[in-house]
């Protein structure tokens, strides 16, 4: 069995850590490709916004849901939060470096979706009839 040290970054990568379930890409797995990260990222791209326009471009996100994505995401360094010293307070939200590196990656499976996503909802209606 691996332990966490042997999916650390200062080791030489080789491919399935991921596979292993004690490595700790496990959980940055499971919290970077939720449905909410991935639109955080999506929404963000270039842009800096405050938490209820970036509620708004993300449609049917609840504020809990997004409060708590957000908190991961910072706390993974994908994103940055700035609190401005204003009455009433607002709180901004952008990519971090690596946030931006990550959404590179992302960018890619969302458009491969979006322009394969007559071909899924096909596939899918005649396989339920």
């Amino acid at each position: 069995m691996k332990k966490d040290s042997d999916c650390l970054p200062d080791e030489k990568f080789r491919r399935g850590e991921l596979l292993d379930a004690n490595c700790p890409s496990r959980e940055i797995l499971r919290r970077l490709t939720s449905r909410w990260s991935l639109l955080v990222l999506v929404a963000l791209e270039d842009n800096t916004l405050r938490f209820s326009e970036l509620r708004r471009h993300i449609g049917g996100i609840s504020e809990r849901m997004l409060a708590q994505t957000l908190r991961y995401m910072e706390e993974d360094g994908f994103v940055e939060r700035t609190a401005l010293d204003v009455v009433p307070p607002h709180v901004e939200y952008h990519l971090s470096p690596l946030g931006a590196d990550v959404r590179g990656q992302v960018v890619g499976l969302t458009d491969w979706i979006e322009t394969n996503l007559h071909h899924i909802l096909d596939k899918r209606r005649h396989t339920s009839t």
